[in-house]
């Protein structure tokens, strides 16, 4: 305590040598830690680093997984799937594995190769496919945008057994986006699948 006639003065910190650095050096072995996290994270978002490659690394979807699998596998295959579900349960990723399980090589199968350029093409982190369209109906959803997806369907593939056209956000699409549509996903050529 001190003294109630004498003014309050703050304690002293104490002096240092001017050749001491202010603040300590980290360790190297968490600087080495720190930048390898950092080198494996940069530019490439978690969802992409770690999306399954196959049907067999998909989690918790077994009831959509080994149906899939199954028909694949029995050469049953439809011209349209529509994976449906909450956020980050799979839908993308599963589409994703089924458009590489149909224009494998091998295929269609449902262990794809992961040697063929479609596989390699398609892989997690793979550059994709001229065949494979993914597009975002959150922002191309309208009339035009379908039109030019209609257009885009007469086409051949040119390198895979199918063009496959992934619509991600389908809930987006306009109604009149829905209508410009419906014929091509009805009734779509023999070489396209949805």
């Amino acid at each position: 305590m001190h003294d109630a006639t004498e003014p309050w003065v703050p304690p002293r910190t104490p002096t240092r040598d001017a050749t001491e650095p202010m603040v300590p050096p980290r360790t190297p072995t968490r600087d080495a830690t720190v930048s390898s996290v950092a080198g494996t994270l940069s530019g490439v978002a978690l969802y992409r680093k770690y999306r399954p490659a196959t049907f067999a690394e998909v989690v918790g979807q077994e009831h959509v997984t080994e149906p899939i699998s199954v028909a694949l596998d029995s050469n049953r295959i439809n011209h349209a799937y529509l994976f449906s579900g909450p956020r980050g349960c799979g839908k993308t990723s599963s589409a994703r594995i089924l458009a590489r399980s149909l224009n494998c090589a091998e295929g269609p199968t449902s262990t794809p190769c992961g040697v063929c350029n479609s596989c390699v093409a398609l892989a997690p982190g793979g550059p994709g496919n001229f065949d494979v369209v993914e597009m975002d109906a959150a922002s191309h959803g309208g009339v035009d945008d379908a039109r030019d997806l209609r257009d885009k369907a007469v086409y051949a593939p040119a390198e895979s057994r199918y063009v496959i056209f992934i619509i991600d956000e389908t809930h987006m699409v306009t109604p009149a986006g829905f209508n410009a549509l419906l014929k091509l996903v009805e009734e779509p050529p023999d070489h396209v699948k949805f």
